[in-house]
């Protein structure tokens, strides 16, 4: 297991653990993360950067570029009072692919990186058990947000929902194409993994699924 180097520059959390895809094994704590927006929703900080209410929105003109996801300032002002602080100071945050995890290792969500076929059917699942239609959810947020940030603080709930993400475009440059992460807090994914062979996974539909899917890695396997 690697513990991340401080990087050179900015970088974004979704390029440094990269890797953890292909088996390597990342511990990342508050000194290895360069991006004040990977601070923050890792816990590492509560604090927004300079001029962030400009940054997120249209800029400041002899200041800030703005990256413009936000129409104005003052939206970013009522959109931030929403975001909630999660308590990592003192810790590490550790990343293990799902085939590397031992009986020792105690892991709080799950996180799939997916293409949409598979997507499918995680998001059924994840609404198999319940009548609320929103078993999953999809808040605003930067990449490492929505697989770190949202499915901690869903975790703490009683009834946790999963969380659908990777649609920030600053992140997009470090996944590949027509990826998306879908993350369960583990107390839902382990729940929902023992529903699996009564649910639709059995049926014809979703043989016709896994026929796409087969498809889809062979096609991405030669690009």
């Amino acid at each position: 297991m690697q513990s991340v180097p401080v990087p050179d520059g900015w970088r974004c959390i979704l390029c440094q653990i990269g890797r953890v895809r292909t088996g390597t094994s990342l511990v990342l704590d508050a000194q290895s993360i360069p991006c004040r927006g990977g601070l923050l929703y890792s816990g590492y900080s509560t604090e927004r950067p300079p001029d962030f209410r400009y940054f997120l929105s249209h800029g400041k003109p002899g200041g800030v570029e703005g990256e413009r996801y936000k129409q104005t300032p003052e939206l970013v002002d009522e959109w931030q009072k929403n975001i909630e602080s999660i308590p990592s100071e003192g810790k590490k945050i550790v990343f293990i692919c799902w085939d590397h995890l031992t009986a020792s290792d105690s892991p709080e969500v799950v996180i799939f990186f997916t293409r949409p076929e598979v997507l499918c059917g995680l998001f059924a699942l994840a609404n198999f058990d319940q009548t609320d239609p929103n078993g999953v959810i999809c808040p605003m947020g930067a990449g490492c947000c929505s697989i770190i940030h949202y499915p901690w603080l869903e975790q703490q709930k009683e009834n946790p929902k999963a969380v659908l993400g990777m649609f920030d475009p600053s992140a997009r440059p470090c996944v590949p194409p027509d990826m998306l992460t879908i993350a369960f807090p583990m107390k839902k994914f382990t729940r929902l993994v023992g529903f699996m062979e009564e649910s639709f996974l059995i049926t014809k539909t979703w043989d016709t699924v896994k026929k796409k899917i087969e498809r889809s890695a062979s096609l991405h396997q030669k690009i």
